[in-house]
């Protein structure tokens, strides 16, 4: 296994009251009580977030028991501070806007973006595969941008936002889009080239610093790892798994393809957003628009399909295909988050079923 490349997860989750759903400002406590149990949580933009890090791992099993570890922690120490952790990319109810979290970065961010910070409140899940180098991991960008628009409807879990249903599988999605620094990334021929449009972007004022990077690819700025941020934050473990395996089998095939001197086929800015936008509103149990071939619309799943026989040789390198085959099964028979925040808001448009369907599926 040491010879395949190794993957990390961050996962990012919304603290909200347990009668009212409406996110808390309790991120500060309830790292200080994850802390002493032993898990370090990040504090995130607005103070109703926290989020999570496993550390390096080799197998899918391995980080599984590592999510499932640092889901319950965060979550007792949620409950130990009169809150409740829920895996949601959106809260379902929210205030007019929320506080942000007290760090100078913050009130700086804040300051520059105006209510786009205020509204923010989002959650999402980085998955980390590790490269050689910042060039190798520019080119891997490039070979993994059609299959982007897939992996947010696989992980779609924002259906339910202000009390209704917005329609859309992952709203998420689309207020992401907002930021002048977010989206999927342009195809980059060079780090140099990257490193450019980065201090452009900074220059102009379009990002505050390094960390204002959010593409949903891109090298991290802390690790030798390539990062794909495109999801929302999943509603189960076994989800963030599934998403942790194609991401990583994906990567392992696109090095393999710039070893090989393939060539990669051009795929236009406006077949890609338009492309973004069907999975966001359709999602998992909807259609999707095929990159890799006729542009044409299918079944999101059936797509999800072709993903994995496109990348089953490094799954079954590292032992995955299998399990990777029956998770979606089983995810497109019972659901994913958004599928089950619509079913547990359709039985009586109570916003109190969302929040148990969505409490319950975060220590699933």
């Amino acid at each position: 296994m040491a010879s395949h490349p190794t993957v990390g997860v961050e996962e990012e989750f919304l603290l909200v009251d347990p009668d009212t759903g409406e996110p808390v400002a309790r991120n500060g406590a309830v790292a200080r009580l994850a802390k002493a149990r032993g898990v370090e949580l990040q504090l995130e933009l607005t103070t109703c977030q926290v989020e999570t890090a496993t550390d390096v791992a080799s197998s899918s099993d391995e980080l599984r028991t590592q999510l499932t570890r640092l889901r319950r922690i965060a979550a007792e120490a949620a409950e130990a501070d009169g809150a409740r952790l829920l895996a949601v990319a959106l809260p379902p109810t929210v205030p007019r806007e929320f506080p942000i979290t007290d760090k100078p970065r913050y009130r700086r961010i804040a300051e520059r973006f105006g209510m786009i910070a205020h509204e923010q409140g989002i959650s999402g899940c980085h998955v980390h595969v590790a490269v050689p180098d910042r060039d190798t991991a520019i080119r891997v960008s490039n070979r993994l941008r059609p299959w982007l628009p897939l992996l947010l409807a696989l992980t779609a879990n924002s259906a339910v936002y202000r009390n209704t249903d917005t329609g859309y599988a992952s709203w998420r999605g689309i207020l992401w889009q907002r930021w002048p620094s977010a989206g999927p990334p342009p195809h980059f021929e060079s780090a140099d080239e990257y490193d450019a449009v980065v201090a452009m972007l900074q220059d102009t004022g379009a990002m505050l610093d390094d960390g204002m990077v959010y593409w949903d690819v891109r090298p991290s700025a802390n690790f030798p790892t390539i990062e794909v941020r495109v999801s929302d934050v999943p509603a189960t473990v076994a989800e963030t798994v599934l998403l942790a395996a194609l991401v990583r089998g994906a990567v392992m095939m696109a090095l393999e393809a710039e070893q090989r001197g393939e060539t990669l086929a051009p795929l236009a800015p406006h077949v890609l957003k338009a492309a973004y936008w069907k999975s966001a509103r359709e999602g998992l149990d909807g259609h999707a628009i095929d990159l890799t071939d006729s542009h044409a619309s299918a079944p999101a799943v059936k797509l999800l399909g072709g993903l994995i026989d496109r990348i089953r040789p490094a799954l079954e390198a590292v032992g995955d295909y299998d399990m990777v085959r029956t998770e979606l099964a089983r995810i497109a028979e019972h659901g994913n988050g958004a599928m089950r925040q619509r079913r547990a808001w359709q039985r009586g448009h109570d916003i109190a079923d969302v929040l148990a369907e969505a409490a319950a599926a975060t220590l699933e």
